[in-house]
């Protein structure tokens, strides 16, 4: 593997080193292209401006969060949700999907998610805390996968919880067809049609999915988060971000998989705004969202601590 450190103009506001490593003659199908963030060596943890969360627990196990992005995401987006961890002296590790994965080729998901838990153990974070933070069903289908890696690995990790982003949802062809306009940009009138012919292809894979799962004992893995991720062995604690003004994911998903989850015995948290667009819930509310998933991070790490 090579690693290559990113232009000093993408560094950010507290001026940590940035990293970024991908795969370097593997075929296309293997690439893992990814930014990992430590902090400054210099980083005062015990003096943080009277910050009520402190999350360092031990100097040589500094918490690591890993940022799941939705589909199409730029690595320039996530990376504004990823400072928030930052400046808090966290190590973060950003990764986003290929849309490709996503919608076309999902058996190079469980690939993704076994090269993401050998990083994880190359780089030594196997006795760190880890939380997981994903975004929208794309982050969430990974997180799916990255889970199903954890179960097969011979080192376990110290999942501390999991924090859902504008996520999870139903399959829904009108859901479908507004993602796809997202991820093309969504402003252009000429591009709907295309976007329609889209929308049709991958509602007929879905309908296929289904027809092959029913009569074959093979299982394909479909883009569905909210169905494979109900019944997931894991118990650690999850967090819910999400509002009643999103067109992609409708609260009412979010919330009936959150009850499901805390029946389950699941510790559930839920944060909910009345009208900010899907995935933008940080922009539109700093301080609360910043509140909220810190709040959650020093339950998670101080409950097993």
């Amino acid at each position: 593997m090579t690693v290559s450190k990113v232009p000093d103009g993408q560094r950010n506001q507290i001026d940590m080193p940035h990293w970024r490593t991908h795969a370097g003659k593997m075929a296309e199908e293997d690439n893992l292209e990814y930014y990992i963030t430590f902090p400054n060596p210099n980083f005062d943890y015990k003096n943080q401006n009277g910050d009520d969360f402190v999350f360092l627990i031990d100097e040589e196990k500094v918490p690591v969060v890993i940022l799941f992005g939705w589909a199409g995401a730029e690595d320039k987006y996530l990376s504004v949700y990823s400072k928030i961890y930052e400046e808090k002296g966290l190590i973060t590790l950003r990764y986003i999907s290929p849309v490709k994965y996503l919608f076309w080729k999902q058996n190079r998901m469980a690939k993704i998610g076994e090269k993401l838990v050998k990083l994880l153990n190359d780089l030594n974070f196997g006795n760190h805390p880890i939380i997981i933070h994903c975004f929208s069903n794309g982050g969430a289908f990974q997180y799916q996968f990255f889970s199903q890696a954890l179960k097969l690995s011979s080192k376990p990790m110290q999942i501390k919880g999991v924090i859902f982003d504008s996520a999870p949802g139903k399959r829904r062809v009108l859901s479908l067809f507004r993602a796809i306009r997202a991820i093309r940009g969504g402003n252009k009138l000429l591009d709907i049609p295309l976007c329609f012919l889209m929308t049709m292809f991958f509602t007929t894979m879905w309908l296929l999915e289904i027809i092959q799962n029913y009569f074959t004992k093979k299982r394909i893995f479909q883009m569905n988060p909210l169905e494979n991720l109900k019944n997931e062995e894991n118990k650690w604690p999850q967090h819910f971000i999400y509002s009643k003004g999103d067109i992609l994911i409708p609260y009412q998903d979010v919330e009936y998989f959150a009850s499901y989850r805390k029946s389950m015995g699941v510790d559930v948290t839920l944060k909910c705004y009345d009208d900010t667009p899907h995935v933008r819930h940080y922009p539109y509310n700093r301080a609360s969202y910043t509140h909220s998933v810190c709040n959650f991070m020093n339950k998670c790490l101080n409950m097993y601590s």
